[in-house]
């Protein structure tokens, strides 16, 4: 290949990729320009009235979430790799299941179980004979209900990383640990936890952007935090400076989160290197033990998975609605239409982007990867408002000039397409395409490109002839993973929607916001079933490793 064709494809390859980049940047700018637009009466009004409500229950449910997340999934991890108890090859795999469902859906389940109504509490006052107001219950639409909810579903992310980072870990400081006179558990807290800090940080750091990001929970138990204030402010009160101003302080905390969690994956990748590897045994418990291990293990699988999907499998029965019906299928083709688009286009473009960092390596190439990889750290509804404001200023204008020209009324061209929504979705989750792409391209060796070079290849022919046959494996994981993750996304969708363009995620919501919770297991649970397909690879995975390494 020429020179002149070599910068033809450079510049070709590098112009798509800032494209990208800076689709990603966008919702992110227009955001602050409409914060700092908005006038500082708006700003006063609310530091006066919600902010501080807002700031103190979010602050809290992060905290508490990620308390909860860091105990369980590093416990867990540890239990699986270090000891061998009875099911520890079953609960393995398990202990990744619960990230098939969103926390909202679980927030349906149990409370249809715990509400007042409910089993549980019926059950109780048929068996005491107790009035409503002679007892007293925990309320599970709550500050404390939506964080067990996030917990239960996000406790995975820990559990992953810490199990990873263990896996890794060299047995040769765990055993001096030992010899010196300290016990299993003095040497697990104060030599293998504190190298395996960084996967375990990072870990907990991700479940506190998605804790960040969520609406749907919180929402539906009427907790208010920045989240759900984005929304009342564009759409119940209808003062877009408050919207905008409320997502930018979500942003600037989203963005402190993804820093940190960046700083972490770099640690963590420091800590690894150098070290003389020795496999550890795993030690086997016996009697109380073993058994203390099983219930560790099992019961987050039961509350973040079992349970749930039996109460929804229960209440899908005992409804009317029909998953076959017209209805319900234009809410599936909805959905899979729009995770379908999003997922190609994502993918596609996060291997361009990659590639190009690849075969041109620069500067400017590994910054545009750093802003399409910040995405994933921003809630929906902030992106969302972020394209909104921007896309609707160019609707707007280009329809007055169209009317003044021509007398043509183009109306609202793309802030009324699934092309906005798509475009949300790509900014959300280009990190996770990106993250799981670039995985996969560090196993090919760089030499596999000097001979592609040395044979005649450009950078497509070599993409599509040796790349892309390579990274299969990666390539249909991110694909499956931002379907899936499209398919659960509720703020985004419920803010850029067009009229009349419900998907199964939205359907749901409204069910359940109108107490119709039989009615809204149905499409909870197609979620929750596509949510098995990343998952079950996932586990697939673990348990081949697992045997690779037995």
């Amino acid at each position: 290949m020429s020179n002149t064709q070599r910068l033809h494809h450079s510049r070709r390859l590098s112009a798509l990729a800032w494209l990208v980049a800076a689709l990603c940047i966008l919702p992110m700018a227009a955001v602050a320009i409409a914060a700092l637009g908005g006038g500082g009466e708006t700003l006063r009004a609310l530091a006066g009235s919600v902010l501080p409500r807002y700031a103190g229950t979010t602050a809290f449910l992060v905290l508490v979430v990620a308390i909860g997340t860091g105990v369980i999934g590093t416990a867990t991890a540890w239990l699986v790799t270090a000891t061998r108890f009875p099911g520890r090859r079953i609960l393995e795999i398990a202990l990744a299941l619960p990230l098939t469902y969103p926390a909202y859906v679980l927030a349906y389940a149990y409370t249809d179980l715990l509400d007042h109504p409910g089993l549980v509490q019926s059950t109780l006052r048929d068996l005491t004979g107790w009035g409503p107001r002679d007892y007293w219950f925990p309320e599970i639409r709550s500050l404390g209900g939506a964080a067990a909810m996030l917990i239960f579903v996000l406790y995975p992310y820990v559990y992953l990383l810490a199990r990873a980072a263990f896996l890794r870990q060299s047995a040769t400081a765990y055993i001096a640990a030992r010899t010196l006179g300290l016990g299993p558990w003095g040497a697990f807290f104060r030599v293998s936890v504190p190298v395996a800090r960084p996967a375990i940080a990072g870990g907990v750091l991700l479940a506190m952007m998605e804790t960040l990001a969520d609406y749907g929970t919180v929402a539906y138990f009427g907790v208010q935090t920045f989240a759900t204030g984005i929304y009342v402010s564009w759409f119940g009160l209808f003062d877009r400076a408050a919207a905008a101003q409320l997502a930018l302080c979500l942003l600037v905390v989203a963005l402190a989160l993804a820093t940190l969690e960046r700083r972490q994956r770099q640690n963590q990748r420091h800590h690894d290197a150098g070290r003389r590897f020795e496999r550890m045994e795993p030690v086997t418990l016996r009697g109380r033990a073993a058994a203390g291990a099983i219930i560790a293990c099992s019961l987050p699988v039961f509350f973040g998975f079992l349970l749930p999907s039996g109460i929804l499998i229960a209440l899908a029965s005992d409804t009317s609605q029909i998953l076959f019906s017209p209805r319900y299928l234009g809410f599936l083709q909805h959905s899979l239409t729009l995770a379908s688009i999003a997922a190609l286009l994502t993918v596609g473009a996060a291997i361009a982007m990659g590639f190009n960092a690849r075969i041109f390596p620069s500067r400017a190439a590994k910054t545009g990867l750093r802003i399409a990889g910040i995405g994933y750290a921003v809630p929906g509804g902030v992106i969302a408002v972020g394209l909104l404001f921007p896309f609707a200023a160019f609707d707007n204008a280009l329809d007055r000039v169209m009317e003044a020209q021509f007398g043509i009324d183009t109306g609202l061209l793309i802030t009324g397409s699934i092309w906005l929504m798509i475009a949300a979705y790509m900014v959300r989750f280009m990190a996770v395409a990106l993250n799981t792409y670039e995985s996969g391209l560090a196993t090919v060796n760089p030499n596999m490109d000097a001979v592609a070079r040395t044979l005649g290849y450009g950078p497509t022919p070599m993409l599509r002839r040796i790349h892309v046959p390579i990274l299969q494996p990666a390539i249909l994981t991110a694909l499956l993973i931002v379907f899936v993750d499209v398919m659960k996304e509720l703020p985004a969708t419920l803010i850029l929607r067009p009229f009349n363009y419900d998907t199964l995620a939205v359907q749901a919501h409204r069910l359940a916001s109108d107490e119709r919770l039989a009615e809204a297991a149905v499409p909870s649970l197609v979620i929750g079933a596509v949510g098995l397909l990343p998952v079950a690879l996932l586990c697939w995975s673990i348990g081949r490793e697992t045997r690779r390494k037995a």
